[in-house]
């Protein structure tokens, strides 16, 4: 039987309450996030957990499913652009400061993994490449990662600094590409997704930067859980 944990807290990051859900006891840790506005128990619900229940039983994963701060950051519509940026600074504050220490004082193993299906998918690549020192494995799966539609326009270090389209483009320093070379990423996408032009875009950056990656093209649209079930079981384990 799958280790089942529930956990809350008040965040000093955000300012508020917290929830997040642990399922396995060992193995790689696994930096979970839902869908744009979903919740930290959408990957229990919609048969994630399941999918991988062999593996967390054998204590190869262990999965830390989050919450995220959508909502009031750049799904926040009646906000100022600056200010969704600025509630996602936060949002990073609370996983790198907080749920991060917290999974590690409870699972010491060192390796890490973000993964994330649609919006999630921006999540776990942005967290990754924005800490390529702290992250190991980067799955995302059917992601757009580039926020500019969010902001209408507007730019701020905030918002350029968590667009991987716009600061991958940038990015120069030898320090962070030989630690951005360090991740095992994968990217996959339906050839039939909306967002496949953005993958196939941020593939081009990873390449250019001579950064190492898997880019899988799945046939069809393949953005919905009985796709990102089959994949996430391809590739948690590493390239396939």
């Amino acid at each position: 039987m799958v280790n089942r944990e529930y956990h809350k807290w008040h965040s000093s990051a955000l300012g508020r309450e917290m929830e997040l859900l642990v399922f396995g006891h060992a193995g790689a840790r696994v930096l979970v996030f839902p869908t744009s506005m979903g919740r930290f128990y959408q990957w229990e619900d919609f048969g994630m957990v399941g999918a991988l229940s062999g593996a967390l039983e054998a204590g190869r994963f262990q999965l830390i499913c989050v919450d995220t701060v959508d909502g009031e950051s750049w799904y926040a519509d009646g906000i100022p652009p600056a200010d969704r940026a600025r509630r996602h600074v936060q949002y990073d504050r609370y996983l790198l400061n907080e749920v991060l220490p917290f999974s590690k004082g409870r699972n010491p193993e060192p390796y890490l993994i973000t993964a994330g299906a649609s919006f999630g998918a921006y999540h776990a690549v942005n967290f990754a490449f924005r800490h390529p020192d702290l992250v190991d494995r980067a799955i995302g799966m059917s992601g757009l990662y580039d926020i500019a539609r969010f902001v209408r326009g507007y730019s701020d270090d905030a918002v350029y600094f968590n667009n991987p389209s716009a600061y991958l483009a940038g990015e120069s320093d030898p320090i962070r590409l030989r630690l951005l070379r360090h991740i095992d990423i994968i990217l996959a996408v339906g050839r039939d997704d909306p967002s496949y032009g953005n993958n196939e875009y941020l593939s081009g950056l990873l390449w250019a930067k001579d950064v190492w990656h898997a880019f899988r093209t799945w046939e069809g649209w393949a953005h919905d859980w009985p796709w990102w079930r089959r994949m996430i079981q391809l590739y948690i384990g590493g390239h396939d």
